[in-house]
């Protein structure tokens, strides 16, 4: 067994994930703002100019935030997990930065790959995104290159992968059910509040995912903390 892995709970995961998000709350929705509000206009510019190299870049504009936003969270979720947040948001975003590269090859490749098994009749689809899960907390916390963090993360769900599956599929509906609620507001007010509904939807949404995702990684073994670590219950302030 994986030195510090400890048994999954999908209750003890979603507990920690929505206690580390109610704790950072200010960080994790200032780093989300920062990011997809800025990287959403830029991205929009960018597409609105129309043309093929453009779009492109929109597309790597987009590519970057998000890596960035998950680095950002795995760095956070990993600070926390001792009892408290000992760096300033622009510390975790710094210590992040030697990432975004290979996450950005990682999510092109772990999107091709997911959407090509939902291609083939869903199921492969949900099988690859759950073995691939914590691809991602691999290569910020452990250095793992694109290619090996899909073996990495492949190791660490092995044997688990139900309960992490369960536990993905909680996230998701709860990040559906909040977008579902804004976006119905939004289109009761009209006048272009749907498109800013959605928007909040996304920043809103985006740590759930990434929080609970760095969880997995951690309790799975994954950085050597596992079941050393504690969930995170801080009691003293965080970092400004």
């Amino acid at each position: 067994m994986e030195a510090g892995r400890r048994q999954i709970s999908v209750g003890d995961v979603l507990n920690e994930t929505f206690s580390i998000y109610g704790q950072n709350f200010g960080a994790l929705i200032g780093g989300a703002i920062v990011v997809f509000v800025l990287v959403g206009i830029a991205s929009g510019l960018l597409q609105n100019s129309g043309g093929l190299v453009l779009g492109t870049l929109a597309l790597i504009v987009e590519l970057v935030g998000r890596a960035i936003f998950v680095g950002f969270v795995v760095r956070l979720v990993e600070d926390v997990r001792d009892g408290r947040r000992d760096h300033t948001v622009g510390d975790l975003f710094s210590s992040a930065s030697d990432a975004i590269v290979p996450l950005i090859g990682f999510g092109i490749l772990f999107g091709i790959g997911v959407g090509i098994g939902f291609i083939l009749l869903v199921i492969p689809g949900l099988f690859l995104l759950t073995m691939w899960s914590v691809g991602a907390p691999a290569i910020v916390v452990e250095k793992e290159g694109v290619i090996g963090a899909f073996g990495r993360s492949w190791n660490l769900v092995r044997g688990d992968g139900w309960r992490v599956f369960a536990v993905l599929l909680v996230v998701f509906l709860i990040g559906l059910a909040v977008s579902a609620v804004l976006l119905a507001i939004g289109n009761s007010i009209g006048n272009g509040a749907s498109l800013v509904a959605g928007i909040v939807a996304a920043v809103i949404t985006a740590p759930i995912y990434a929080i609970a995702v760095s969880a997995l990684f951690f309790d799975l073994g994954g950085g050597g903390q596992g079941a050393s670590a504690q969930a995170s219950t801080a009691t003293a302030p965080p970092a400004a």
